[in-house]
């Protein structure tokens, strides 16, 4: 998937940044094993803290401080980190993981495996949520996948993801 993801993005002269929390930098480190990712590959933000979050990608505080927040694992979120890392990178894509990975860190509504995905180009964002079964790396491994899936169905069919 990385290296027709990259076949894509270099063939139409795009460029591609990575926003991670969950997934600690695996999609990053997936796309750069790609011979000739330098060519589309700009950018990699590891934003496991919250406090990162927020001093590096810009996460509004009220996102992920407070009784009321909807916290690190939410959609408003992961668009923020999406939206934070391509205006970071100026790159034409990115793509941002928040999520509970396991074994802990589970808390009511926010089940071990929930991984929320967040997609956003200059056109638009939008964000999916997950909850993949299995261990920690298995949630991982699932969450590049679906990360890498769901960038290529965008790419590939563009009119089916409007703004």
């Amino acid at each position: 998937m990385a290296a027709r993801l990259g076949g894509i993005l270099g063939s139409q002269g795009l460029t591609l940044t990575t926003a991670e929390s969950c997934t600690g930098g695996w999609i990053a480190q997936t796309l750069t094993a790609v011979p000739g990712s330098s060519g589309w590959f700009d950018a990699g933000f590891v934003t496991y803290s919250n406090a990162i979050k927020h001093k590096v990608l810009n996460v509004p505080l009220e996102f992920l401080q407070g009784a009321q927040a909807p916290g690190a694992v939410s959609e408003p979120t992961v668009l923020a980190m999406a939206d934070g890392a391509l205006r970071l990178a100026s790159a034409d894509w990115s793509v941002a993981t928040s999520g509970i990975a396991g074994p802990g860190g589970a808390v009511p509504g926010k089940p071990v495996g929930m991984v929320w995905i967040a997609w956003a180009s200059a056109r638009g964002a939008s964000a999916q949520v997950f909850n993949f079964p299995g261990n920690r790396d298995h949630v991982r491994c699932q969450s590049v996948a679906a990360a890498l899936a769901g960038l290529l169905d965008r790419l590939e069919n563009p009119a089916d993801f409007s703004p």
